[in-house]
């Protein structure tokens, strides 16, 4: 009986033990591998990788053989939001994926390669270590277009660019549109830059004189008889189909000489060019009337010995800002200087411009002395918008030796760009010119010391009459190399920065402008001619105490 219980009492303690056993099962360990390391072309991979070839061999290395069925699920390679196509193989034992894309990867483009822990190695382990890869393309140096005569590509570039006055110009009061996308917001000062390219579209041939005429008649009659003025001046934005004042901010709300004078420039060249009779004797006695109806001297600001930017009708000169030099506002004085009805004493221009000296800068950057200017030069616009009409070869002053000014500010911002302190992607000796112009998410006047990776067409095509050699250096690498990101429907595009990979896709009126003008003026002083033939200006700088052998 003692042995029954005792086989009784056994095989129960065995049940009791094998029925644990099924409830509590030994835990699964589970089976990880792991990324080891990517190379592209051979070069070890660092996140965020810059300057990769448009035809890349990645290879990514794992510690296991992988399982090649897994592979398409796990890794995607995707360009902006697009996924692209690769092919892969198996190297190294398995333990390494080669990956290549299908097709040639675009220039300067932004790459994320991800990997995810779905891929699974030969014995069904998981990836431990989840990547995603990030890398950009560098430039594509083939040629866009193909190759043609340097003065048949400064044809072509104006040309196209004048399309943007012309084709693009507000179809009421036919000025020029502030950007390609103002509608009704036209502006004065670009709108000068406009009728300016009038006589170089002739010239060229784009237009005939016919045509041009026509669209100084229309530009005439609007600002004669529609724009809204205040003590003869225009605002910076006007409403291109009624007239009004379009604020250019809260206060800024009435006259702004700066751009009017911008405006008179570009009359007064138009009026030297039209120099026929009947509807072209017309139209000068228009902009005469216009031009003589700036009351210059009222910006004086009671008689003070300095000229006022802004006056406003119901916020009077608030915006308080006196136009002192060194800036772009040279043309500001001498138009105003040669008022035969509102004109200014040359004390004006020695108090409130040249501020009796204290707009001399005299310092040597980059080997070369500044006469005027900021530290550094400043944006290259300074040396443009004055100098579309006022030819400053051989323009000399109490002040500055004008030609040595013009040729050493483009020549220090030039040698700026090739030193690139600040290591920007793609600044060289065909990638150079820093000035005002659109920037990611914004505006700002570039220059050497407000440097943020942005370069501007305009900067170094609008130098073409100082830095001949290096404005073609770099018109041929923007046309030729970047011709397929930077060539469009009106010219160029307002800016970019290879080193955000950003491109914009705006034009703006000031910057398109002195493109064509400044080119012209290189080839054959049109515009310069035109504007210094002009009596009153020729008489204003001979008495501000200008001499040029033009004068």
């Amino acid at each position: 009986m003692k042995q029954f219980i005792f086989i009784v009492t056994a095989v129960i303690s065995l049940l009791l033990a094998s029925c644990k056993k099924s409830d509590n099962p030994p835990p699964v360990v589970p089976k990880w591998f792991d990324y080891q390391s990517t190379t592209i072309n051979n070069q070890p991979f660092n996140n965020l990788a810059q300057n990769m070839p448009l035809t890349p061999a990645i290879r990514i290395t794992f510690d296991e053989a992988i399982n090649a069925s897994t592979v398409n699920n796990a890794l995607s390679l995707m360009h902006g939001t697009a996924t692209l196509s690769y092919n892969f193989s198996l190297e190294n034992s398995d333990k390494t994926i080669l990956l290549q894309p299908v097709n040639k990867l675009p220039s300067l483009g932004s790459f994320t390669l991800s990997i995810t822990n779905t891929l699974r190695s030969k014995t069904d382990a998981t990836l431990r270590n989840q990547q995603t890869l990030s890398f950009r393309t560098g430039l594509d140096s083939s040629r866009k277009f193909p190759a043609i005569s340097n003065d048949a590509l400064l044809t072509k570039v104006q040309e196209q660019t004048f399309k943007y006055f012309w084709d693009f110009a507000h179809p009421v009061s036919g000025l020029a549109r502030e950007r390609n996308t103002s509608g009704e917001t036209v502006t004065s000062g670009g709108s000068g830059f406009g009728i300016m390219a009038i006589p170089v579209g002739i010239e060229r041939g784009f237009i005939s004189r016919a045509d041009g005429l026509a669209r100084m008649q229309k530009i005439t009659g609007f600002l004669k008889n529609t724009a809204v003025k205040v003590k003869g001046a225009f605002s910076h934005w006007i409403n291109g189909t009624t007239g009004a004042i379009v604020p250019f901010s809260a206060n800024d709300n009435g006259a702004d000489l700066v751009e009017t004078s911008l405006l008179m420039m570009g009359l007064l060249t138009a009026r030297q060019y039209f120099d026929g009779g009947g509807a072209e004797a017309t139209l000068r006695n228009d902009i005469n009337e216009l031009y003589q109806n700036v009351e210059w001297d009222w910006f004086r600001r009671d008689g003070q010995n300095v000229l006022y930017w802004h006056y406003s009708p119901d916020k009077q000169w608030v915006m308080n800002l006196p136009i002192n030099g060194w800036n772009e506002c040279l043309i500001t004085y001498v138009l105003a200087a040669a008022s035969p009805t509102h004109g200014i004493p040359k004390i004006v221009y020695d108090n409130g411009w040249a501020r009796n000296g204290n707009m001399r800068n005299g310092n040597t950057y980059y080997n070369y002395i500044l006469p005027v200017g900021p530290n550094l030069g400043g944006p290259l616009f300074l040396s443009h918008y004055s100098f579309l009409g006022i030819k400053p070869i051989g323009l000399t002053d109490a002040y500055a030796n004008y030609e040595t000014y013009v040729k050493n500010h483009t020549l220090i911002n030039y040698e700026y760009s090739r030193a690139n302190p600040k290591n920007f992607l793609g600044y060289s000796d065909s990638i150079w010119g820093l000035t005002a112009s659109d920037i990611p998410n914004g505006y700002t006047a570039s220059s050497p010391t407000n440097d943020v990776g942005v370069i501007a067409p305009t900067a170094a095509l609008s130098a073409f009459p100082y830095t001949p050699e290096k404005s073609m250096a770099a018109l041929h690498f923007y046309y030729y190399v970047l011709g397929d990101k930077l060539w469009k429907e009106y010219g160029f595009i307002d800016a970019f920065s290879l080193q955000q990979s950003w491109f914009a896709s705006s034009y703006l009126a000031i910057d398109q402008g002195p493109i064509i003008l400044m080119i012209e003026n290189y080839r054959t002083g049109l515009l310069w001619n035109l504007f210094t033939s002009s009596p009153e200006i020729k008489t204003a700088m001979r008495t501000l105490g200008f001499t040029a052998p033009y004068l």
